[in-house]
């Protein structure tokens, strides 16, 4: 499965590596395939060359579907963003994948305790997606490096400063961090759930990339 952006340094030009961000739900077929497409998604939009930058963009399930095609309906979703679906493979999550991501975002509490479980002092480095989006909106980005230092060494600062303010800055309510199971659901279902993601997504793009997203 490939990200946005490969490899270190020396084969993509990115300054500073590479930052790695591990998107976990449970199948890897519904929410964490969208989550993954969408980000890369946005990402390309904002930065232009989706190469560019050192980020790499995966997802995996704590039950994971190996090998499995994300469903049809989370394929209709990304249609509608215009994010591209191809070539997604689930897999299932594995103590390699929490090791090298630099990142965490998981749909809901109960998967980012299953990443924290596995141990590689995954802790400081995962989040439910939303709680991440809520830490992030109150972070002054301004006292992150700017990007002409690279999107790499902005991303570490920024998990940095989530990680710092998660103990002061609590969600109102336990379901404000979680991101429903919409598998065998219709589509209006999914379409609900991808707006949510995509809303979640919309900041914490912005404060990597320093660039807003058009109208």
């Amino acid at each position: 499965m490939r990200g946005i952006g490969t490899g270190s340094a020396g084969s993509n030009g990115a300054p500073g590596g590479s930052f790695r961000i591990l998107h976990v739900s449970t199948g890897n077929v519904c929410r964490s395939p969208i989550t993954e497409r969408l980000t890369r998604h946005a990402l390309a939009h904002r930065l232009g060359d989706p190469l560019w930058g050192g980020l790499i963009v995966e997802s995996a399930g704590t039950w994971g579907h190996e090998g499995a095609p994300m469903e049809a309906n989370a394929e209709a979703v990304l249609a509608d963003f215009g994010a591209d679906a191809t070539g997604f493979v689930g897999r299932e999550l594995l103590d390699d994948h929490v090791i090298r991501a630099d990142l965490v975002l998981t749909a809901t509490r109960d998967h980012r305790a299953q990443v924290i479980s596995m141990g590689h002092s995954a802790g400081l480095r995962t989040f439910t997606l939303k709680e991440f989006t809520r830490l992030v909106r109150a972070i002054d980005t301004a006292t992150l490096p700017p990007l002409e230092d690279g999107v790499v060494e902005r991303a570490r600062a920024l998990v940095r400063a989530a990680a710092a303010l998660r103990g002061w800055l609590l969600a109102p309510t336990a379901e404000a961090d979680e991101v429903y199971d919409p598998y065998g659901a219709p589509l209006p279902f999914f379409r609900s759930i991808g707006d949510e993601i995509n809303e979640a997504l919309d900041p914490v793009v912005t404060a990597l990339t320093g660039v807003r997203a058009s109208a």
